[in-house]
């Protein structure tokens, strides 16, 4: 089922390495997002029907996952000088990895966006990884939760608006 179709894509913001299905190669679609750097990931967070039938049968052992945990991981601290292969050959240790996005923009170096295929083995990476020295830095991995990051934009936009208020107000320019 799975080929050896390795894609690599440069937009904007990131580097885009990709590993997909055959039958997926010929609608594959890569397209730089120019708004900003995190809205280039397009992989859906949702949980897929068999990332439901795992949760629920990890709720039927007695096991739960914690409500933020999802598929894609945002990872921070990283070298500047880290690959996206090496990310690929590091984070594919706990599993088939869908997409690493790596920033390569001013403001995005240094981090990275990974894709499970599986929600468990995002959740093990997250464990193990969260920490770990790797290049001489240790990451930060955190789940990716894009309800809170366009919630820190929007609080960003307020405060530039409050600022220019109090600017325009005092006379500073």
């Amino acid at each position: 089922m799975w080929s050896d179709c390795k894609v690599t894509c440069r937009d904007l913001a990131f580097h885009v390495v990709a590993v997909f299905p055959s039958p997926l190669r010929s609608i594959l679609s890569l397209s730089p997002s120019r708004n900003t750097a995190y809205r280039a990931l397009s992989v859906p967070t949702e949980p897929t029907s068999a990332t439901s039938t795992i949760i629920q049968e990890m709720s039927s052992r007695g096991g739960k996952l914690a409500p933020e945990v999802n598929r894609a991981l945002f990872v921070k601290n990283l070298s500047y000088n880290v690959t996206p292969e090496e990310l690929f050959d590091l984070f594919g240790k706990f599993g088939p990895i869908r997409q690493v996005r790596q920033g390569i923009a001013n403001n995005t170096k240094g981090t990275a966006f990974v894709v499970y295929e599986d929600v468990t083995d995002a959740k093990q990476a997250c464990d193990k990884l969260n920490g770990f020295n790797f290049q001489n830095r240790y990451l930060v991995v955190l789940y990716h939760q894009p309800d809170k990051m366009a919630k820190s934009k929007e609080d960003l936009e307020a405060r530039r608006e409050s600022l220019a208020q109090l600017k325009h107000q005092h006379g500073i320019d």
